[in-house]
């Protein structure tokens, strides 16, 4: 069988568990070495951080630096806009991330504007009116510098839409990424030809999750962990399609060749895969791999799909396999 290579588009390296810190307790030391190094094994080769406000971004692009195989986001996540008028000036606000887009880009490691979008199950954290006009301004951000859109959907679907449509023409492609509303939600989304859709854990949860998975034509996705969130957990609907199994412990025990028992890391993009192929039928879960791979390459890796494919479709891509 071909080695599958994967890229995951939604890592929270920023996020602190991947620092050693779980409830503001520090368990372990920082691990995203040993972290990647079980990605790369698995046949992840790339992995895209994402930015989730002006502060994050900045750490997801100085992660970004610490590996060639590591890209960035920059952007304001939908509950974190109200940051624009908290800063005391909306505008400058919005020209440090410009500016911190553009040194990404220099640097070869942004690779999209994001993440944004409207998140409407929380907006405890921001009201809909904030999400609505900062989500518009963000495609400002992608227009500038012709950047694809790394994006936020949640319980939003109409207004989303709406503002999507408004501005369709002023970005070249995005993803709706951790995609776990409905049919119709997922059919509103398709008929833009530039929206693709991400699905991780959170998304395989339900039969009613499988059956929207099933919806999504190969060719309009893409796969993430959105770890240290979105594990697929026993209790989920797809667990039955997972084959690939690393072994696990306790943070309080935790030992650097295991993975941390509660926290998603990227190698578990496997398991994504795997639950994907099973919902939809597909038996050649390499040729499912390639299109994935493809798919992302077209969006962010642009420059490099040509090679990309040349690559996959020559095969021969060593790696080391997990326990099956």
């Amino acid at each position: 069988m071909a080695t599958v290579r994967m890229i995951d588009i939604a890592v929270n390296f920023t996020d602190g568990m991947f620092k050693g810190i779980y409830n503001g307790k520090q368990c372990h030391l920082p691990d995203i070495a040993a972290v990647l190094n079980r990605a790369w094994s698995a046949g992840v080769d790339r992995v895209i951080v994402t930015g989730g406000s002006l502060q994050e971004s900045k750490e997801a692009l100085a992660i970004a630096e610490t590996d060639g195989r590591l890209f960035c986001t920059v952007g304001v996540h939908p509950t974190r806009c109200k940051e624009f008028e908290e800063s005391g000036d909306p505008e400058k606000h919005f020209q440090a991330l410009l500016t911190l887009a553009k040194e990404g880009i220099e640097k070869g490691k942004v690779v999209a504007i994001g993440e944004c979008g409207l998140d409407y199950d929380r907006l405890h954290f921001c009201p809909a009116e904030i999400q609505k006009k900062y989500f518009e301004k963000q495609f400002e951000l992608s227009y500038t510098t012709k950047l694809p859109m790394f994006l936020h959907m949640r319980a939003a679907a109409e207004d989303f839409c709406e503002i999507f449509e408004r501005n369709k023409d002023r970005f070249s492609a995005g993803v709706v990424h951790s995609f776990t509303d409905s049919a119709e939600d997922r059919d509103k989304l398709l008929t833009f030809n530039n929206i693709y859709i991400g699905v991780n854990g959170c998304s395989l949860k339900t039969k009613d999750n499988l059956d929207v998975v099933k919806g999504i034509p190969v060719e309009k996705m893409m796969i993430e962990t959105d770890s240290p969130y979105c594990e697929i957990k026993n209790t989920h609907a797809g667990i039955s399609f997972v084959k690939s199994i690393w072994p696990s412990k306790k943070k309080e025990k935790y030992d650097q060749e295991c993975i941390v028992k509660g926290r998603n890391e990227p190698c578990l993009v496997r398991q994504v895969l795997e639950v994907v192929a099973g919902c939809k039928g597909v038996s050649d879960i390499d040729q499912l791999s390639r299109t994935l791979y493809h798919n992302t390459c077209r969006v962010f890796f642009p420059q490099d799909l040509d090679s990309a494919a040349d690559a996959l479709l020559a095969g021969g891509h060593d790696s080391d396999e997990p326990t099956s």
